[in-house]
């Protein structure tokens, strides 16, 4: 059952999983994090001499955190988690129900380089997608015999019934903003021809293109998309993640939101929007772009 037993590296759909952590230690959407190259020796990485590059080959220097997201920088990520700590990083992925054994805490990690379920990825993207709460999947709903008694019903714990807050809902309000705008301009604009405004999500293509991911939501509902083969091999030059899986996500989401109402996301208590430069990140009150921030987290002034 590939499901739940299917082990594979998540590639970038795990980034917003280490960008949730970096909110948490003060990064915001409009922190400047350079996407330079970097170089690594085997003994930080845990096996050999690692020089990481970015899909597309090209860095583009300082940027914005959300603007990283977007366009999925690795070496972005990869920086983001050297600033917050492998450790903390680690343990901070176990509330949206990873296991932390599955993730060796070396940067590789920031990639998407450990093992995951596509059911923990449902699982893991529901925290984003309800405001910071986890709810465990369940299969079946109850079980009757053959005169229609009733022998089991499952209770699930749900948001409104005993559900655990893993992370602050303005928090997880952040994080469903960024990987909208991965729909709205990023690596899964294409989803944009669904013509709704409610969805989020993030693109996931490992090494060789072995695995390919979609993973997204609109408010009510996650959706997973993963291809790859039983036995490991690539899916062939160019099979991302954005170009194989993110139709099968748009086949299935476009066909069962149909009719049903755009869906909001509301700014939880202590989100503060206002305006930033997008060079700098800086507050700027006359003009910029606006940005979503912790009420305690706002940027300096710009000095101009």
């Amino acid at each position: 059952n590939h499901v739940t037993q299917a082990w594979r590296q998540p590639g970038s759909s795990f980034k917003p999983f280490i960008y949730s952590a970096a909110l948490e230690k003060g990064f915001t959407p409009a922190t400047i994090i350079n996407d330079a190259p970097l170089s690594f020796s085997a003994t930080q990485t845990g096996s050999r001499l690692w020089e990481p590059k970015n899909f597309d080959g090209k860095f583009e220097g300082p940027m914005r955190m959300r603007t990283a997201l977007v366009k999925s920088k690795n070496l972005v990520s990869i920086r983001i988690l050297q600033a917050i700590g492998i450790q903390y990083a680690q343990d901070y992925i176990t509330r949206f129900g990873f296991d932390a054994s599955r993730h060796p805490p070396f940067l590789p990690m920031a990639l998407g380089s450990g093992s995951v379920t596509p059911m923990q990825m449902a699982a893991g993207y529901a925290v984003l997608a309800n405001g910071g709460f986890r709810i465990t999947p369940y299969f079946i709903k109850s079980i009757e015999d053959e005169k229609g008694n009733m022998l089991e019903q499952f209770q699930p714990i749900t948001v409104s019934n005993g559900a655990k807050r893993v992370i602050d809902p303005r928090n997880a309000f952040i994080m469903t903003s960024m990987m909208q705008d991965v729909i709205n301009h990023g690596t899964a604009i294409k989803a944009k021809q669904l013509g709704r405004t409610d969805l989020a999500g993030k693109t996931g293509t490992t090494s060789n293109f072995v695995d390919a991911w979609f993973c997204g939501f609109q408010k009510d509902l996650v959706t997973i998309a993963w291809t790859g083969y039983d036995e490991p091999k690539s899916l062939g030059n160019n099979e991302t993640g954005g170009r194989v899986a993110l139709p099968i996500w748009m086949d299935y989401m476009g066909t069962v939101l149909k009719g049903i109402p755009m869906a909001e996301y509301k700014a939880p208590a202590g989100i503060l929007a206002t305006k930033v430069n997008p060079a700098t990140g800086f507050r700027e009150p006359t003009g910029g772009i606006t940005e979503y921030f912790f009420s305690e987290q706002l940027p300096p002034l710009s000095d101009t």
